[in-house]
């Protein structure tokens, strides 16, 4: 039987260290995603605040782009989610992979 009495936590660690409960991430209507950001919804995510539907509900983004955001944090940090920088990173990563 499933436990639905499974309590999420109300705040985790944000992207720089800090609490990031519900209301300090950014609006639903958000359109213009900085850096900072992103990392808070892959720090939300990531630490049990929001499910990935309800990150992707709220926001309206696609699983693949969620996924990319979190494959970039994982790979380089919040640095990877600049969008000048995510071409640069891919092609190290796959430099990388075809060196092994």
């Amino acid at each position: 039987m499933l436990d639905t009495n499974t309590s999420r936590p109300t705040s985790v660690t944000g992207p720089m260290g800090e609490k990031l409960a519900d209301e300090d991430l950014p609006p639903p209507n958000t359109s213009r995603w900085v850096v900072r950001r992103k990392a808070q919804v892959v720090a939300a995510v990531n630490g049990g605040l929001l499910t990935v539907r309800e990150a992707c509900d709220r926001y309206g983004l696609t699983l693949e782009e969620l996924a990319s955001w979190q494959r970039a944090v994982d790979r380089e940090g919040v640095p990877g989610l600049r969008a000048t920088r995510v071409q640069h990173y891919r092609n190290a990563h796959e430099r990388e992979n075809r060196k092994a």
